[in-house]
C-alpha cells in the first residue's frame, strides 16, 4: 500500500488517460491492442517512478507541510534507500517496455517528461520561483504527446495543441491548490505564488490563465482537429471554470472554494478531455 502511495495513483491516473486520449486521436480507427497496452503501461510506470522520485526529492517539505506529513517517507513507513530502488525498478521497466515493444522516441520523451517533473521542477524551479508551476507544467502536460508518439512515432500539431490545452489548464489547477494550502506552503519556505504575491493577486492570475485555457480550448474545433460535439462541450467546461474563477474574485472570504476550484479543474480536464474522444468517433 505504501508503494501505491508513492505512485501518486490519481495524478498517474489522470496522466495515463490523457495519454490514452492522445493515442485514439493520433489515428482515425483503433488503435492497435498491443501497442495500447504496452503504451498505457510504460507511461504508467515511468510516471510512477517520478511521483516516488518526487516523494524522495521532498521528503523534508512534505514532513513539514500538514498535507504531506502521512506520506511513507515522513511518517516512517518506507526509508529512502526502498524509495530509490523502487523508483529506480518501475522507471527501467517502463522505459524498456518502450523502447522494446512501443518505439524508441515515445522512450525518449517519456523519460524526458519524468526528468522535468523529478529534477527540473522538484528540484530546481519549486524553490526558486513563484512561476514555478507555470514552467514545470511542461512536464505534466506531456502525456497527450506521448500518446500521440507511440502510435505514430512522431510529434504532431494536433499532439502539441493537446499538450498546449494542459500546459494552460495547470496554473489555475494548482493555484487554486496553492491558495488553499498556502499556510503549508508558506511554513516550508516554498515560494508559491500566494505566498510571495498574496492571494488576491493570485485570484486574478487564476482568472487570466482560465480565460487563456477557455480560448485555447476552442483551436481544436477551430484547426478542424474536432467537431461541433466537442465544441459544445469546451463551451460548456470552459464557462463552468471561468465561473469559478470569478467566484473566486468576489468571494474572498470563502476559505473553502480555492479548494472546491481545485476539485472542479480536475473534473474539467478529464471531461474535456472525453468530449475530445468521444467526438473523434462521430460521423462529421
Amino acid at each position: 500500500m505504501q508503494y501505491l502511495e508513492l505512485c501518486k495513483p490519481k495524478v498517474v491516473a489522470l496522466i495515463v488517460f490523457t495519454a490514452i486520449v492522445g493515442m485514439f486521436l493520433a489515428v482515425p480507427g483503433m488503435v492497435p491492442l498491443p501497442i495500447l497496452i504496452s503504451a498505457t503501461l510504460g507511461i504508467g510506470l515511468v510516471a510512477g517512478a517520478a511521483a516516488a522520485m518526487n516523494h524522495l526529492l521532498d521528503r523534508r517539505i512534505d514532513a513539514v507541510m500538514t498535507r504531506t506529513q502521512h506520506r511513507p517517507l515522513p511518517s516512517g513507513q518506507l526509508n529512502e534507500r526502498k524509495v530509490i530502488a523502487f523508483a529506480l525498478s518501475i522507471g527501467a521497466l517502463g522505459t524498456a517496455l518502450l523502447v522494446w515493444q512501443v518505439n524508441v522516441l515515445t522512450a525518449v520523451l517519456t523519460f524526458l517528461a519524468l526528468l522535468g517533473y523529478a529534477i527540473v521542477y522538484t528540484v530546481f524551479l519549486k524553490r526558486a520561483t513563484p512561476q514555478n508551476i507555470v514552467i514545470g507544467g511542461a512536464a505534466g502536460a506531456a502525456p497527450p504527446v506521448l500518446g500521440w508518439a507511440a502510435v505514430t512515432g512522431e510529434v504532431h500539431a494536433n499532439a502539441l495543441l493537446l499538450f498546449l490545452i494542459i500546459f494552460a489548464w495547470t496554473p489555475p489547477h494548482f493555484w487554486a491548490l496553492a491558495i488553499y494550502r498556502r499556510h503549508d506552503y508558506a511554513q516550508a519556505a516554498i515560494p508559491m505564488l500566494p505566498v510571495t504575491h498574496g492571494v488576491p493577486f493570485t485570484r486574478w492570475q487564476i482568472l487570466f490563465y482560465t480565460i487563456i485555457l477557455f480560448l485555447i480550448t476552442l483551436f481544436p474545433y477551430l484547426t478542424g482537429m474536432s467537431g461541433l460535439f466537442y465544441l459544445g462541450g469546451a463551451i460548456v467546461l470552459g464557462a463552468a471554470f471561468l465561473y469559478y474563477a470569478i467566484a473566486l474574485l468576489r468571494n474572498p472570504d470563502d476559505e473553502l472554494l480555492p479548494f472546491k476550484v481545485f476539485k472542479f479543474s480536475i473534473l474539467h480536464l478529464m471531461a474535456l478531455f472525453a468530449f475530445l474522444l468521444i467526438d473523434h468517433y462521430l460521423p462529421r
